[in-house]
């Protein structure tokens, strides 16, 4: 078997010698033109004059296009038909494209840029959620509520009550390569185009439609990115149709890439939230109720909004039974980049949200915040009590139960009515948890990773050490794997078996650097019993596989393996066929293994049987297709199963801080996650370093700030900290889970792409940890993210005045 094999990256070499070629490597024709777009300076207004004249006089520019010019409003929106590629009469945010310039070079198209001039009737911006929320600015008509049981009633009838407020700022995805796309016209009418996109259907489509053309006529190719992050997901599209657009009108190739700047200041970044929580606990820190308001800045257009939003409150639960809770998720429309996707796609902000309020409760009740943690664990799978025994609410309208049946605001409700799951083991919206492992997964690593007894050193450290303070925190992750979206479950694959027995593959998905391709082409090559490397898998093609899903969700390896699988079992089933007749045996007798075909007596190098079937006129090539089984969502009512199936994992993580600078550290973390049965170790263990390490960027260093007229200052590597080696932990400990999947899933394997990115908030909770050591316990730390130095530094003073400092 060649899955669960630790191979190398298909690309590795390539990587690491710089011959990988990426959208902007791939050769152009010499009449090329390059594009760039004229940006707004302000953050809201009408546009009442423009005077391009200098622009189009600049050397090398060959055209100046406004929206006037356009063939229609070119929309490149992914859902809303919100987004005009160049801003038709008004400008929603500094930075949006205005106009776009045509020139023979990069660098002309870029300097012929900046000679535009653009008067604006200048209108007030809407730029916090206070000013959102004054002027009533939401999406989707006002906010989103699910809810289940009575919330507030639990609470009032609480013995204890914690109550608060989490600040998570957003994120910039920092791929290396990027944004770029290139058009090329053919000579039917038809376009290429090339785009660094995770979303080549999308592209198609948006490009189809600006030209007016049948999706046939426009076919995209993606061979890798530099990156994604989700930021590829929709944020591609403005320069894929940009360069249609000119290579119609012109009839020449055009190519567009944003310089970091560029890029920075017109794409969206991960959504920003402001989290209320209020809960109600007993005297072991066990949730009886509780409620949570999300405030969302989302930007000057939809974007992917809606769907992040629903996944941070999919994830207002995280690994614990909630009984009684009420989410409210407001979704505000503010004058900035569109927030947009983003790893976890919402599910960081929700999984932080609930870790906070645990981490709250424990230091109320001055109580081990593990020890919280584990008294509110959903009931393992087949168990008959969960978060410390409790049953699920009667009432509860996600439990199925009738809406007057009897219970009481105690945290002893009856189960009466209950329906197809264990108490303590259904989510706020209904999903029944099915493959519950944290209470052995987390047990496992508590007692590797010496929690107990580090927290004990810990102790003693801090009360020896008045400068220099360590925390340490272990923080659990439960995360849905699935599309919201049900119809995007899907994925096809094209494969070609040749006669000397090579194999070629083609998918829906994209490669980024996760390793997709890899292990898709280990499935396929597990399914012929050969070596991977008679696997090629060639670049992306809408040509070659249609109305594919964009790669995200985490869900890249499991769609697009189980339809490679699908068309290969469908290509070594007609082989077997012919090879039986030929020999006289039963079909299900072949023998596909070790790089050989056993047919009764005979033993067949792969080559040879490919041979014979080509021969005997067998088709070696077929497609496969896969729906991912079972999936119900109703998101009006918040109710159904949206996911096929949870993926955990666990991180502890020990900081250390300077209580004079707030400077901190990341001193070590050992990681326990669940790939199931992984199909590559070596790529697996690689996407979960790398989840740790961006996670723990967005709570700690990456911060996104915007002036008071909406303008983006941190835009370039020198004002904007993304983690680099020196900021790894120094000690680094991951071991993959060693159980497969529950779920019928490629393998038995688990998603891996978005779940680790969590593991990161545990240093968020370990930095609180060392905040709180230096105080008397008195004040809760609160610390916001991401937490700078700054950030620390305040938290720090405000504990140790015992709540008098200003934070």
């Amino acid at each position: 078997m060649t899955t669960g094999a630790p191979i190398p990256h298909d690309s590795a070499a390539l990587h690491v010698t710089g011959q990988a070629r990426y959208t902007d490597d791939i050769p152009l024709p010499r009449d090329a033109l390059h594009l760039c777009f004229g940006l707004a300076t302000v953050a809201h207004g009408a546009i009442v004059a423009m005077d391009l004249s200098a622009v189009r006089a600049a050397p090398g520019v060959v055209a100046v296009l406004a929206a006037p010019d356009l063939p229609g409003r070119c929309d490149t929106a992914p859902s809303a038909h919100d987004e005009p590629l160049l801003a038709d009469g008004v400008v929603h945010y500094l930075g949006q494209p205005v106009f776009l310039v045509l020139a023979d070079s990069h660098l002309a198209a870029r300097r012929a840029a900046q000679r535009g001039v653009v008067a604006y009737d200048e209108r007030p911006a809407i730029l916090t959620v206070e000013d959102a929320l004054a002027a009533g600015s939401h999406f989707e008509g006002g906010p989103v509520v699910w809810s289940r049981g009575d919330a507030a009633a639990a609470i009032a009838a609480a013995p204890r009550m914690v109550e608060g407020r989490l600040e998570l700022g957003g994120q910039e995805h920092f791929y290396l390569e990027g944004q770029a796309a290139a058009a090329l016209p053919q000579d039917d009418g038809g376009m290429l185009v090339h785009s660094s996109t995770q979303h080549p259907t999308e592209i198609q489509h948006k490009v189809a439609e600006a030209l007016g053309l049948p999706m046939h006529a426009v076919r995209v190719e993606v061979r890798r990115m530099g990156g994604g992050f989700g930021g590829k997901e929709s944020q591609g599209n403005p320069l894929a149709v940009a360069c249609a657009v000119a290579a119609r009108l012109t009839g020449r190739p055009c190519k567009m890439r944003y310089d970091r700047d560029d890029d920075m200041t017109i794409t969206g970044k991960r959504h920003d939230f402001r989290i209320d929580y209020r809960a109600g606990v007993d005297a072991e820190g066990r949730v009886l109720g509780i409620e949570f308001r999300h405030y969302i800045r989302c930007g000057w257009s939809l974007d992917l909004s809606p769907a992040v939003a629903d996944r941070a409150m999919l994830h207002a639960d995280n690994a614990y039974f909630l009984p009684h809770v009420r989410i409210e998720s407001h979704r505000l429309r503010t004058n900035m980049q569109s927030a947009t996707a983003f790893r976890g796609f919402g599910g960081p902000q929700g999984v932080a949200g609930i870790e906070r309020v645990m981490d709250h409760i424990a230091h109320a009740l001055g109580r081990d915040p593990l020890a919280v943690r584990g008294v509110n664990f959903y009931a393992a799978a087949g168990g008959e009590g969960g978060a410390g025994g409790q049953p699920a609410p009667a009432g509860s309208r996600t439990s199925g139960a009738p809406a007057d049946a009897p219970r009481s605001i105690s945290g002893k409700m009856k189960p009466e009515g209950f329906i197809g799951a264990g108490p303590g083991r259904v989510t706020p919206y209904g999903q029944v948890v099915e493959d519950f492992i944290l209470h052995d997964l987390v047990a496992r690593l508590a007692e590797r990773a010496d929690y107990a007894g580090r927290r004990a050193a810990i102790a003693a450290w801090n009360a020896r050490s008045p400068i220099l303070k360590r925390g340490i925190a272990l923080t659990p992750v439960k995360f849905g794997i699935s599309f919201t979206l049900s119809h995007l479950n899907q994925a096809g694959a094209l494969v070609h078996v040749y006669q000397d027995g090579s194999i070629a593959l083609n998918h829906g998905g994209t490669e980024m650097g996760q390793g997709l391709f890899r292990k898709v082409a280990q499935v396929a090559a597990a399914e012929f019993g050969v070596d991977a490397g008679l696997v090629r898998i060639t670049a992306t093609d809408t040509g070659k596989v249609p109305n594919t899903s964009a790669t995200a969700a985490s869900s890249g390896s499991d769609l697009n393996g189980m339809a490679a699988q699908a068309a290969c079992a469908e290509i070594r089933s007609r082989m077997a066929a012919h090879l039986a007749a030929l020999h006289q045996v039963a079909p299900e007798t072949v023998v596909f293994a070790d790089g050989r075909v056993r047919v009764g007596a005979e033993d067949l190098a792969f080559a040879e049987a490919a041979t014979l079937c080509w021969q005997g006129r067998v088709s070696l090539s077929a497609t496969g297709f896969y729906r991912t089984p079972g999936l119900r969502w109703d998101r009006a009512r918040g109710e159904g199963r949206p996911f096929f199936y949870f993926a955990y994992g666990a991180a502890v993580s020990e900081v250390v801080i300077d209580t004079l600078t707030g400077e901190n550290r990341i001193l070590r973390a050992d990681i326990l996650h669940d790939c199931g049965a992984s199909l590559n170790p070596a790529i697996d263990i690689g996407q979960i370093e790398g989840g740790y390490v961006q996670g723990a960027g967005w709570l700690t260093t990456e911060e996104l700030v915007w002036d008071g007229k909406g303008r983006l200052r941190t835009h370039a590597p020198s004002t904007y900290k993304i983690p680099v080696m020196a900021d790894r932990p120094g000690v680094f400990n991951v071991t993959l889970w060693d159980g497969p999947n529950r779920a019928e899933t490629i393998y038995r394997s688990k998603a891996v792409g978005e779940p680790p990115f969590m593991l990161g908030i545990s240093a968020l909770m370990a930095l609180s940890d060392a905040v709180a050591a230096c105080g008397d316990g008195s004040v809760y730390p609160a610390l916001d993210a991401p937490a700078t130095a700054e950030r620390v530094l305040m938290a720090v003073r405000r504990v140790q005045a015992g709540g008098a400092a200003d934070a």
